[in-house]
């Protein structure tokens, strides 16, 4: 009698890989490119926001916390469907309403329409990168999943790219609808490519796990999904390192960047524009770099996300107790530095991947991924908060990023060990389970 085959075995994994799964893949991270640059397209467009709906600070945060609140609610349920309805199906609903959201806001003459618009858009979002890394997760081969969810992440962080150097340029020659209008275009193409090619895996694939016949929405399977997912300390850790990393990153790229450099720091729109660019190549680089060393050395994992957490927190410290304006260089550190943030936060997934069985990918995934976005919409909340308070002191104002950090690194330095005992565990009872007992 012989023992189950490891998951990820070369013999069971033989299929996965090559051109065919890196083109299904790529229209995946496609729509996750599309995504993110509708997401951070608000942040290239905040100050002409606030003169367009006539707001001031903590209405204008109200965007982007309402569109991550959205986001960050959705993560659960979308991960339950991605594990009942697969990635092309999701994704399709995902596009729909994504690209809905960014052409009402282009349309958008109100601040209440403008907010429905945000809550649509982040709708969408929600259900494109739990959606990717299972699409990688079925195509590709399990040694490689650290880097592919790196270098599907580098791609989003490309649509950020996008972001920065076009939108702002389009947004100051054309005007806010023909660029929010002209944009929400791409989501028709992606719409049109996935229709046509995308996948949920390849042909001579594993079959899907079974799956409990009580519909989706049956309280029974929701509960039992989240419980198990969560009783894996794995899971809780990622949810964690997700939470303590992303954020400081996020709501520089996503709000609050280009205000700080251009009011607080004397900026012109062009440098500013040129320092959140700098962030997003510093991302992209980083990602790749995070992702080989965690495909080579597992147990890099925590000390790269504590060194990012620990690198982000000096960063700020030194801008923010800078006296006066800090020089060019300052800023330039603190750019290449908050490029990590990203990186850090795809390290969460790699602690809850292997805590989780394949039919629950999608359900783990979910709850790191609310980690980093609840801390971003309650930064980008205390921001707008405080410096309406203080009188536009963006110093107070972004010392609120040490609280959740020292929050996050308490909880990361408690489960880590919990979640490194179960990891072995696990490994030692599937090399058991692989031995070959003669019959």
């Amino acid at each position: 009698m012989k023992g189950a085959a490891l998951p990820g075995a070369p013999g069971s994994e033989a299929h996965l890989g090559g051109l065919r799964a890196a083109f299904v893949w790529g229209i995946g991270v496609t729509v996750y490119f599309t995504a993110i640059t509708y997401r951070t397209s608000l942040g290239v467009a905040g100050i002409d926001a606030a003169e367009r709906f006539d707001i001031n600070a903590s209405a204008l945060s109200t965007f982007s916390i309402l569109q991550l609140l959205v986001y960050a609610g959705m993560q659960i349920p979308v991960g339950l469907l991605v594990d009942r309805w697969g990635t092309r199906k999701v994704l399709l609903l995902g596009i729909v309403l994504f690209t809905t959201g960014q052409f009402a806001f282009a349309l958008s003459g109100s601040y209440a329409m403008a907010l429905a618009a945000r809550a649509l858009l982040g709708c969408g979002d929600a259900m494109t990168f739990i959606s990717v890394l299972r699409l990688g997760s079925r195509w590709f081969p399990a040694r490689r999943g650290p880097l592919i969810a790196q270098v599907a992440a580098l791609f989003g962080m490309a649509g950020n790219l996008l972001t920065t150097l076009v939108l702002a340029r389009v947004l100051a020659g054309a005007g806010w609808t023909p660029t929010f209008a002209g944009s929400a275009a791409l989501g028709v193409v992606v719409l049109v490519l996935v229709l046509l090619f995308l996948k949920d895996q390849p042909e001579g694939a594993a079959p899907e796990p079974a799956r409990a016949p009580e519909p989706v929405h049956e309280h029974g399977y929701v509960r039992r999904q989240l419980a198990a997912a969560w009783r894996e300390p794995g899971t809780r850790l990622g949810m964690w390192v997700h939470f303590t990393t992303q954020f400081p990153g996020m709501v520089f790229l996503l709000l609050w960047g280009l205000p700080f450099l251009v009011e607080a720091q004397g900026r012109s729109r062009a440098e500013a524009g040129n320092l959140l660019t700098l962030v997003v190549l510093s991302n992209m680089v980083i990602g790749l770099v995070y992702g080989q060393v965690i495909a080579r050395h597992g147990g890099a994992r925590a000390p790269l996300a504590l060194g990012t957490v620990l690198a982000t927190a000096a960063a700020w410290a030194m801008v923010l107790l800078w006296p006066g304006q800090a020089p060019s260089w300052v800023l330039v550190v603190l750019g290449l530095v908050l490029g990590a943030c990203g990186p850090g936060s795809m390290i969460g997934f790699d602690f809850a991947r292997p805590a989780n069985p394949p039919e629950r990918q999608g359900t783990a995934s979910g709850i790191v991924n609310i980690g980093g976005f609840t801390a971003s919409m309650t930064t980008l909340l205390a921001v707008g908060v405080l410096l309406d308070a203080t009188g536009g002191d963006y110093r107070i104002a972004f010392a609120s990023v040490f609280v959740l950090q020292a929050l996050g690194t308490v909880q990361i330095l408690r489960l880590r060990g919990r979640a490194q005992r179960r990891e072995r565990e696990r490994v030692v009872a599937s090399r058991v389970e692989a031995v070959h007992v003669p019959a």
